[in-house]
This record gives structure tokens, C-alpha cells and sequence, in this order.
């Protein structure tokens, strides 16, 4: 590896751009699927650690990430300061004027050195991360206070290495300060010493003729072309097309990585304001109706800074983000406009495609960045008509389909997501839309948007993996909603809880759709649990006896302790709605099947089923015995409490559960003299076995 790399960097610093791009093809290739490069020293590292770990039973220093491992001796890994020097040679020779070739397989190169955190020394410093943001097309805006951003010091201007400063504008002759030049072989040399070195680098004021290529020197007129000419003459505009399309894919996947893999790199982005021009391009696109398929990496960018840094999300919401983000949503799949809160899709549109799910994915992702917080807001007039509007195209996303089932699926949850962030009082439009023939309907509503997150949520229950992550957001919002929406809550509650008829099962049992969320009630993990009985808590319209009966007193005994409800009153005084008010709940009644009815007194309510009769253990004793054997239940209650084992409960006046605080100790003197005795000789005992 260390030969081909010199030979690269010899090559760049010859200007031989043929050369480079032969080199870097063959280098490409070669580690075109490498996401680490010191695989075996990490390895080494990694079992290093786990020996003295194991030795000494305690771990001195846990490194950050895997990175860290190796930076006892990086200095001393020559494949790492090739690396850099490689990384460092290319950031200054893209800012050259380059063939669309060379500049694709350089692009691509430095694509490929992002992945390694340990070499991205070269690529943090403002002038990398500003040439791969122009590559890119993203133009961050000029201001005159750039150079007051910049976190270097004096002693890291020192480390900048000299071939990559930009130039003067008298060193240009009075040309474009910093701009594209030809390839000039000493510039662009590159030392072991200023690769290992160049870590920072001072901010450099960028004017906006600092991308503008020089004119052409040749004003020679020429003939005009022909029609063959001419077609050849588009063809080359469209190769040239093509190429620039795959430099900028190549410029934004780079930038991804180095913002994904460096806190450094997202911090002076942010102080470079790209965000600002990131999202100038956006919406220039959405105005343009520029195909969605190329603003993939640039919408995976700005998830990325939304998602890592807090102030950009922020400044994002100020810069009506939710606006832009929703034009480019509706844009991803080809939506209009239609009468009141509606939006329609073109007639006998087919399924949208992969690329097309793949960007509004992450749209859906960075609006959940931003708004995930708007739950707890009140919104005004305005804001409530824009997330009106935002929640139309979100219940179309619901009910599109994708080329892929892994897509639709994906694509119905990010929507989940973004749906369980917006205001509970804007989410009446996704039952606003008419009925129509082949439409579910109940109560005169539309039922398709609610019918699709029941089987989304049923989807999710038969999998069984991550349910924290991919379970809790739609309980959440099927919550919510019949907590605000009757027709809701009365269309789930016929498909969760029916009528029961079946009543020998106990209620966590079967494969039944109440079956599997009664299972999840006593799930290991609290969140879990707390969500799955909130939603049928709901259903049963906050009422305990009625939560009781379909759930069992075992299973809900954990929500009704921790809402004070185990006294059995009710509990609309529990969990208020988005806007603070206590739900409303009509009066209707519990209709009983007559199977229930029947059975109803011989229901067990712990279990929540119809119990065996069993033999009565007390059956043929006397009420002396009866009285013997409940002082030793009692006696054997209180040691247990006595040693800590358990510790008797019961419930308050408010329904919550208390310590008995010594009420399971009514035994006389007597009877804990008689304990003594009894553990006395159960010990003499053991010492005559000895």
C-alpha cells in the first residue's frame, strides 16, 4: 500500500492528472468496501485491553470509540501519516481546475479516507470542509466575520501546511482570491511532517468569486456547427452533466462522513453557517421541481446537523424548516393540492420509487428533529394551519406504497414518528378526508388512516424485536388520539376489545390482538408496559373495573399503583390530553355478551378468567386448627418481613399502595417467644446431624 501511495502523491505533485486518476482508480478499487484500515492492530489493541483487563479486574481508561485505541502509536503506524498526507495532497489538488474525471476519482478517494476517523486530520480544517461543500453545490454565505469564527490559534496556524494555503490575490495577479487554478507541481507538494501536523487550519475569508472558474483566455470565433455537430455538442452536455452529478453525489457523501465522524467537523460547519446555504439550495431545488432523486445526500446532510447539533435544529424551526421540509416531502412524491386539507396524488400514479422513498425518508427524519418538541407547545393560528397541512401529506405517506416492502415499512415508521411529535388538535384532518368506495368507514368516518396504524402496530407486535424503539411511538399516538378523537377510540376498541365471549382463557393468552398487548403489560421493560396499558386503559375509557375485566387485576394492578387507582375509582383524573384538559368521555355503557353474563360470578378477577374449582384446604379441620394454622401464617409472614425478604403492602385511602408499617405483627409475646423456641431447636437439630 505505502508504494501506490507515494506513487499518488508524486503524481499530484507533478500535475499528472492522467497519472492520478490511473493511480486512483486502482486504489479505489482496492478499497472500495474498507471501512477500517488497521483492522489487525485494532484487533491486537482490543485483546491487549481485554488481558489487562482480566489481570488487574479493573480498566484504567475506557476509550471513547474504536478510534482511540490506536492513538498511543499513531505516530509511529506509517500507513496513517500516508493516509493523512494522501488526504491532505487531494484536498489541495481538487481546489485546482481539474478534468471531470480525475475530479469524480478524487472525489471518491477522499470519500473513502472519511471513513477512517484517524485520518481525518487533513479534512477538518475549514478549507477542506468549505471545497467539499462547493463541490457538493452547497455555498455557505460570506460574511466578513468569518475570520473572527475560526477556533485555531496561533500556534495551529504554524501546523497549516504552506502548499495548501490559498492564494493572494496579488500571488493571482489580481485574480480570484483562493480560486481554481491550473496545476502547479510545487504547490501542491505535501511533507511526511505537514501531513502528521496539519490537524487545524485557520479560517480563510472566502468571497463569492472564490468558485468562479477563469474565463476562457481564447476569443477566436468559430463556425457554426451543424446538425450533427450539434448533437454531438449535446451529448457532451449531457456526459458533462453526468459527471458533475457524480462529483457532487461523491463531494456529499465525503462531507456526510466527516460531519458523522468528527465533533470538530460538525462544530466549525456549524460556525461556517453551510446550513444557511444547505437549505438556499433546497429550496431553490423545490421551486425549480428538480428531481428528488438528486437531493438525497444534501437531505441525509441536513439530518445530520439537525440530528447532532442542537443550535441547528433550532435555527432550522426559526427558518420555517417545517415549510421547506413539507414542499420537499410533497415534492418526493409527487403530491398536489387538492380542496381544503387534502392532498392527491397523480391518478394511476404507480408505487413511488425506491429513490423517491429513500429521500422522503429523510425529510421525515429531519422534521421529526425539528418538531419533536411542538407536542408541549400550543400552537397559534399560523402554525396550526402548517401542521395541518404537514399532517395531510404524512397520513398520504401512510397509506402509499413503495417499490419494496422493506420501504413502505420503513417509510410508515419515520411517518409514526413525525405524527407523535406534531400538536394532538392538528391531527383531526387524518379523519377529515371523505368517504369513499372501498374506504373503511365507522360512524360516517374515514377509518383507512387509523386501520393503517392498527396493522402497523400489529406488524410490529409479531416481530418482537427493538419494541422500545419501534412499538412505543405508535401506542403513543393511537393513545393520544382516542384520547382526543371519539370516533377513534370507539373504531380501536372494536378491533382490541370486543365484546367478550371467551372467557376460560386468561386474558394475556391466545393470539389475539388484546392477548398480545395484555402480554406486553408486564414486560421487562418499564416504557413498554407503561404504553401498552395506557392504550387499552384508554379504551376502556380510563374506567377501572372495566380495565380490570379485560385485563385481569394481576396484569393491571402496575398502572392502577402507579396512576393511585388501586382503590377502584376512576380515572379520568389521570394523564391529561396535549392541550391540559382532562379527557371527556361519553356515558355509554359496557354492553355484557350473554357467554359473559353467564359466566361473570364465576370469574376470577386476578386471573380474569373462569377459574377450576379447588378442593377447600381447610376442609374436615376444626376452628381450633383453622385458628393454629393462621398464627403460623401470620408468624412466618412476619419473619419474612423481619429478615427484609418481603414487605407487606396495602392501599391507602387514595388508592396507592403503603407499607403496613407493623400491622401483620399482632402476635402476642408468647408467640414470638414461641419463634425463638422453634429456631432454637431447629439449630440444636442441625448441630446433633453435624
Amino acid at each position: 500500500m505505502a508504494s501506490n501511495v507515494e506513487r499518488i502523491i508524486q503524481c499530484i505533485n507533478k500535475g499528472d492528472q492522467d497519472g492520478v486518476q490511473a493511480q486512483l482508480d486502482r486504489y479505489n478499487s482496492e478499497y472500495a468496501e474498507c471501512f477500517f484500515f488497521n483492522v489487525e492492530e485494532w484487533e491486537r489493541r482490543k485483546q491487549q485491553e481485554l488481558e489487562e483487563f482480566r489481570k488487574n479486574k479493573v480498566r484504567e481508561y475506557v476509550p471513547d470509540s474504536d478510534s482511540d485505541f490506536n492513538s498511543d502509536s499513531e505516530e509511529d503506524d506509517p500507513d496513517l501519516l500516508l493516509r493523512r498526507r494522501l488526504a491532505s495532497a487531494l484536498v489541495c489538488f481538487i481546489r485546482s481546475r481539474l478534468q471531470p474525471g480525475v475530479l469524480r476519482v478524487c472525489l471518491r478517494t477522499l470519500r473513502i479516507l472519511s471513513r477512517d476517523r484517524q485520518a481525518l486530520g487533513p479534512l477538518l480544517t475549514d478549507t477542506a470542509l468549505l471545497t467539499l461543500a462547493h463541490h457538493g453545490g452547497v455555498s455557505p454565505p460570506q460574511t466578513d466575520t468569518l475570520h473572527g469564527q475560526g477556533e485555531d490559534t496561533e500556534e495551529d496556524e504554524k501546523e497549516i501546511p504552506d502548499e495548501c494555503e490559498g492564494d493572494t490575490v496579488e500571488e493571482n495577479g489580481g485574480g480570484d482570491p483562493c480560486g481554481f487554478r491550473p496545476v502547479e507541481p510545487a504547490r501542491c507538494a505535501v511533507t511526511v511532517q505537514d501531513a502528521a501536523e496539519s490537524q487545524t487550519t485557520a479560517p480563510h475569508s472566502l468571497g463569492n468569486s472564490f468558485w468562479r472558474t477563469p474565463k476562457s483566455e481564447s476569443a477566436h470565433g468559430v463556425l457554426a456547427r451543424g446538425k450533427r455537430d450539434a448533437r454531438e455538442e449535446r451529448s457532451e452536455d449531457e456526459e458533462k452533466e453526468e459527471d458533475g452529478e457524480a462529483c457532487r453525489k461523491e463531494a456529499m457523501k465525503a462531507l456526510c462522513n466527516v460531519i458523522y465522524n468528527s465533533q470538530r467537523a460538525q462544530e466549525r460547519v456549524s460556525a461556517l453557517r453551510l446550513l444557511t446555504g444547505l437549505c438556499k439550495k433546497l429550496k431553490l431545488e423545490i421551486e425549480n421541481r428538480a428531481p428528488a432523486i438528486g437531493q438525497f445526500y444534501e437531505l441525509r446532510l441536513l439530518f445530520l446537523l439537525t440530528a447532532l447539533r442542537p443550535e441547528l435544529r433550532r435555527q432550522l424551526q426559526q427558518d420555517r424548516g417545517v415549510s421547506m421540509l413539507t414542499a420537499a416531502l410533497e415534492q418526493c412524491l409527487d403530491l398536489r393540492q387538492g380542496k381544503g386539507y387534502e392532498s392527491l396524488s397523480a391518478c394511476g400514479a404507480p408505487p413511488v420509487s425506491r429513490e423517491g422513498s429513500q429521500c422522503a425518508i429523510e425529510v421525515l427524519k429531519t422534521l421529526f428533529n425539528i418538531t419533536y418538541s411542538f407536542r408541549r407547545q400550543e400552537p397559534d393560528e399560523e402554525d396550526a394551519a402548517l401542521y395541518r397541512h404537514l399532517a395531510v401529506v404524512l397520513r398520504h405517506c401512510l397509506l402509499l406504497s413503495c417499490e419494496g416492502e422493506d420501504l413502505s415499512e420503513e417509510l410508515q415508521g419515520h411517518t409514526v414518528n413525525v405524527l407523535s411529535a406534531l400538536p394532538l388538535k392538528c391531527l383531526d384532518v387524518l379523519l377529515s378526508a371523505g368517504v369513499n368506495e372501498g374506504s373503511r368507514e365507522w360512524e360516517g368516518v374515514n377509518m383507512d388512516c387509523v386501520h393503517t396504524l392498527l396493522l402497523f402496530m400489529e406488524r410490529r407486535l409479531d416481530r418482537g424485536q427493538k419494541l422500545k424503539e419501534k412499538l412505543t411511538p405508535v401506542l403513543n399516538l393511537l393513545t393520544e388520539s382516542c384520547r382526543v378523537h371519539r370516533e377513534t377510540r370507539h373504531y380501536l376498541r372494536q378491533q382490541i376489545l370486543p365484546p367478550l365471549r371467551d372467557v376460560a382463557l386468561r386474558p394475556e393468552q391466545g393470539a389475539t390482538l388484546r392477548g398480545r398487548l395484555v402480554r406486553l403489560m408486564t414486560h421487562v421493560d418499564t416504557d413498554i408496559k407503561h404504553c401498552a396499558a395506557e392504550l387499552l386503559f384508554v379504551l376502556c375509557k380510563e374506567n377501572v373495573s372495566r380495565f380490570v375485566k379485560y385485563t385481569g387485576y394481576g396484569n393491571a394492578a402496575g398502572l392502577l399503583a402507579a396512576r393511585g387507582l388501586l382503590g377502584g375509582s376512576r380515572g379520568a383524573v389521570g394523564a391529561a390530553t396535549g392541550d391540559g384538559r382532562p379527557p371527556q368521555y361519553s356515558s355509554d355503557s359496557d354492553s355484557d355478551t350473554e357467554e359473559y353474563r353467564e359466566a361473570k360470578s364465576r370469574i376470577n378477577p386476578v386471573t380474569g378468567r373462569v377459574e377450576d374449582e379447588q378442593p377447600d384446604p381447610m376442609e374436615g379441620m376444626t376452628e381450633m386448627e383453622k385458628e393454629e394454622e393462621a398464627c403460623r401464617l401470620v408468624s412466618m409472614f412476619n419473619r419474612l418481613s423481619r429478615d427484609k425478604i418481603i414487605q407487606p403492602m396495602g392501599v391507602t385511602s387514595e388508592g396507592r399502595l403503603a407499607p403496613m408499617c407493623g400491622q401483620m405483627r399482632g402476635c402476642t409475646l408468647e408467640e414470638e417467644e414461641q419463634e425463638e423456641v422453634e429456631e432454637e431447636d431447629e439449630e440444636h437439630e442441625e448441630g446433633m446431624e453435624q
